[in-house]
């Protein structure tokens, strides 16, 4: 990865991450609130080679015959603080978005990935295959430019546009909400969960093992991770919308719902590959606004039947002998959270927790 040449009289790079855009800039500007990394960058992992038939021609170089195309890899930024734990948080988000995901808040407060630094985790943020930064892809993709805000407003339990939900954790400001819905950005070629769990089952091995964070769609892929890659140490799941797994013989029908996306399915693997989830602790996260019979909000219903599944999918790793947990906020008084929590004004709350739960399950020991 290329270590950082540290002079004589710097022994760790000192940064400020408060000097947000977004932010005051007198927010976390105090000595007490700076990060010492010991390193930091960026690589690529995963991916294939395309190969046109024929014959390179330096005399025709636009032309394809024979050429080569390297895509479908992630992007990967990584920090490790100067004192770290042993494994690291490895950040995977879901559908319309990047690593932003965990960067930044939209009003400009710590995220996700900044907690961990100061909590003393290194921090690997992945831009999926086919998606921001790792946008080469290996197939062909239009990308329409059909407007969409309100859909992914509504999608996203922040409220019914243009109204938030009573309540509501989300940063209110027109700055956050702005920044929120630039933050969205289009898949490159289609979705593919074998392509993105490839690569991240490729960075878990690279890095020797870290505790993989996964958002909404990323779950999906995740499962998947965690079963190519005996480096997955644990799972931690904010919101999976889909991509749920079971064994052979033991998928539960499709859970009928409202939402224009149809009924929820789930996929069926190998009982020799999902007894691999029972091999690690899993614990799932669920917001606030989500109807808990059927609903004529139709973001609410299709949330319902997730956490259901959710349940069901926890309920079967438990029952291999596994350790998966599904937390609903609500049902802990924590309430007001979105389909963002992990992004919203109680953020540092609902780090604590997962802290709190890395700590139970002994995977927060200092590296040596």
């Amino acid at each position: 990865m290329g270590k950082l040449k540290l002079s004589l009289l710097a022994t760790a790079l000192v940064l400020c991450t408060a000097c947000s855009q977004t932010a005051p800039v007198t927010q976390n500007a105090g000595a007490e609130n700076l990060l010492v990394l010991s390193d930091q960058g960026s690589f690529f992992v995963g991916g294939s080679v395309k190969q046109a038939k024929g014959t390179y021609d330096h005399q025709q170089p636009l032309k394809s015959q024979g050429q080569t195309l390297h895509g479908d890899h992630a992007y990967v930024t990584y920090q490790i603080p100067a004192q770290h734990r042993e494994l690291p948080l490895v950040f995977l988000h879901g559908a319309g978005q990047s690593a932003k995901t965990w960067e930044s808040t939209p009003d400009g407060r710590d995220g996700f990935a900044t907690l961990g630094l100061r909590h003393g985790y290194s921090t690997y943020l992945v831009d999926q295959p086919r998606r921001g930064r790792a946008g080469r892809s290996t197939v062909d993709e239009t990308i329409k430019a059909t407007p969409d805000d309100q859909f992914w407003f509504d999608n996203f339990r922040m409220g019914v546009w243009p109204e938030y939900y009573a309540h509501s954790q989300f940063p209110q400001s027109e700055r956050a909400l702005e920044q929120f819905l630039r933050q969205i950005t289009p898949n490159t070629g289609a979705y593919d969960e074998q392509v993105i769990a490839h690569s991240m089952a490729a960075l878990m091995d690279q890095i020797g093992g870290g505790i993989l964070i996964t958002h909404s769609q990323g779950g999906g892929p995740g499962w998947h991770t965690a079963m190519q890659s005996s480096n997955v140490k644990a799972v931690v799941s904010y919101e999976p919308g889909s991509g749920f797994v079971f064994p052979e013989g033991e998928v539960p029908e499709p859970l009928d719902t409202i939402s224009p996306f149809g009924a929820l399915s789930a996929t069926a693997v190998p009982l020799e590959d999902f007894k691999k989830l029972t091999q690690i602790p899993i614990v799932i996260y669920y917001g606030d606004y989500i109807a808990t019979e059927p609903s004529d909000n139709w973001a609410m219903d299709s949330w319902r039947v997730r956490l259901e599944m959710a349940r069901l999918f926890a309920d079967c790793i438990n029952r291999h002998g596994g350790d998966a947990t599904v937390v609903h906020l609500p049902e802990l008084g924590i309430n007001g959270n979105s389909h963002f929590l992990f992004a919203e004004e109680n953020n540092v709350q609902l780090a604590d927790m997962l802290w709190q739960w890395l700590k139970d399950k002994g995977l927060d020991h200092m590296a040596q």
